[in-house]
């Protein structure tokens, strides 16, 4: 009988917790079978009636190759995981791949299959999962079906797989101790009001369909909500639900160009629309290392009664929540985690998936996208890169077709070639999210269209520069692959030109990777 899928979202961040099994919950043995060979990882029971306790469903997801090679047999393996069931107590789900590497299946890891088929059984949706693991094709099977990963290192663990790892955890205690950590944060602060409430963010596409979810929660309670950013913001905050209507101006703190100046005549007009909208409550919604306290004077200029926002620094009586997070919060649950705090949670039936306004397709197509600007050049895909990319994804069977702004036409016609489509400057954002809704997959770098096809549900090749943490930045809640090189000099810069010859933590990518990581997403091509 089909599970009843788990929609509510004021809960927590996660409904599910996915576990490896062989050196995440019972030493490894190789070729394991018989349940005599079993010995439970320190610590793991402890650790599972935390979260059993927390009302989290919890599964096991695992690769035994053993059984496809012949070594041992599928009854055999699962005498040993009802023996782990006696020593540790029940799994909601088991999920196992069986086959070999050679057999090329859609579940054994990093492929998401066996994520995937766990959060179908359980009726939650991947991204509300976290799949706790002690190697890097663990994370990456995560990340594939838009799950968080955590790594919980052991002696096996490689130390590039420790390093470049977004989330992680010294022992599975510490894992749980993380995961009902991120659960507390969403807990609700004294009802909001229900007047007009305004939200700020920064003057960035991606800053803005981040803060999506967080806006839903707003418009949830309040009579209405409106939408103060940029004019780069301006054009995602009308694609999102629940926000009433968008006023473009730019934020002191957020981003304020040549020397921070901002005109005593712009304030002056903010602060009469303000006054003329009897404005009750005001959300700052910041990007870690912003400060929203000039955007909080100005709002209690304007008279606006009670002002929230994450306050790194101490904020005197310009807030009336300064509201704290950990720094590796991604930006979606930052945001998500202020509007609950200050009394905005998250409505039963909403699960925190960035979304846009418009429909889904009845079908995605098998077009790749290729978006290779950014806002911050180093950000966005080296030139050479891109053109070599573009082609050997054409090459490989693939229909490619690039995307970029205006000001990009020529950079989108030498990536494009003769081998992919040149939509270069002829899509606004609008028309760039019809075209994601529709595609396969996009490849992009760390800009806002890896942002837009995150809601819509379009998986994303992330290559991603290590400028900004991928923890905070990279694709949420949606299937994707990071590539590049985490290590690199650059990495928490916050760089936005690279200063390198050739930009190696993207430049040196091999073009066959991008081309797997299609593929791994997506499927072969449709011949």
């Amino acid at each position: 009988m089909a599970k009843q899928e788990i929609t509510g979202g004021s809960r927590g961040l996660y409904d599910a917790v996915l576990l490896d099994r062989d050196n995440t919950l019972i030493r490894e043995v190789p070729r394991i079978d018989h349940p005599d060979l079993v010995v439970p990882m320190p610590g793991v029971r402890e650790a599972l009636e935390l979260l059993r306790a927390a009302g989290l469903r919890i599964g096991v997801v695992c690769d035994q190759p053993a059984i496809g090679f012949g070594y041992t047999t599928r009854a055999q393996a699962e005498a040993v995981n009802k023996h782990i069931e006696r020593l540790l107590g029940p799994f909601d789900t088991w999920q196992m791949c069986c086959h070999t590497p050679a057999d090329g299946c859609g579940c054994r890891k990093p492929a998401p299959g066996l994520i995937t088929a766990a959060a179908r059984d359980l009726g939650v949706p991947p991204h509300r999962c976290v799949m706790i693991g002690d190697i890097g094709p663990d994370l990456q099977a995560a990340a594939a079906a838009g799950a968080t990963g955590l790594l919980v290192p052991t002696g096996q663990t490689c130390v590039a797989e420790i390093d470049s790892a977004p989330h992680r955890a010294p022992s599975l205690q510490g894992a749980a101790e993380w995961i009902l950590a991120r659960q507390r944060l969403m807990r609700p602060g004294p009802p909001g009001g229900t007047g007009h409430v305004l939200a700020v963010c920064p003057d960035s596409t991606g800053d803005v369909l981040l803060a999506g979810p967080a806006l839903r929660a707003l418009a949830a309670r309040a009579r209405s909500v409106s939408l103060l950013t940029g004019s780069r913001g301006a054009a995602a905050g009308r694609l999102l639900p629940g926000v009433t209507r968008v006023v473009e101006w730019r934020a002191p703190g957020h981003d304020d160009g040549p020397g921070g100046h901002v005109a005593r005549s712009a304030v002056d007009a903010l602060v009469d629309t303000l006054q003329c909208w009897q404005t009750d409550e005001a959300v700052v919604f910041t990007a870690a290392g912003q400060s929203p306290l000039p955007t909080a004077r100005l709002l209690r200029m304007a008279g606006v009664r009670r002002v929230c926002a994450v306050a790194e620094e101490r904020p005197g009586s310009l807030l009336d929540l300064g509201h704290r997070v950990p720094a590796d919060l991604p930006e979606a649950q930052r945001a998500l985690s202020l509007a609950a705090a200050a009394g905005y949670p998250l409505p039963d039936g909403d699960d925190g998936r960035l979304l846009t306004k418009l429909p889904a397709p009845a079908a995605r197509g098998g077009r790749i996208v290729v978006h290779p600007g950014a806002g911050a050049p180093a950000r966005g895909l080296p030139r050479k890169w891109a053109v070599e990319a573009v082609r050997a994804l054409a090459l490989s069977g693939r229909d490619v077709v690039v995307t970029g702004a205006p000001d990009e036409a020529d950079l989108t016609a030498e990536v494009a070639g003769d081998l992919a489509g040149d939509l270069g400057g002829r899509t606004d954002l609008l028309g760039l999210a019809r075209l994601l809704a529709g595609a396969a997959c996009v490849v992009t770098g760390n800009a806002g269209p890896a942002h837009l096809a995150a809601a819509l549900g379009t998986p994303v090749v992330s290559v991603f520069a290590p400028t900004v943490p991928y923890a905070r930045r990279g694709p949420y809640g949606t299937p994707h692959v990071r590539l590049g090189d985490p290590q690199a000099p650059c990495r928490g810069t916050g760089y936005l030109t690279c200063t390198l010859p050739g930009h190696p933590c993207l430049g040196e990518i091999d073009t066959a990777e991008v081309v797997a990581a299609v593929e791994l997403l997506t499927g072969p091509p449709v011949t």
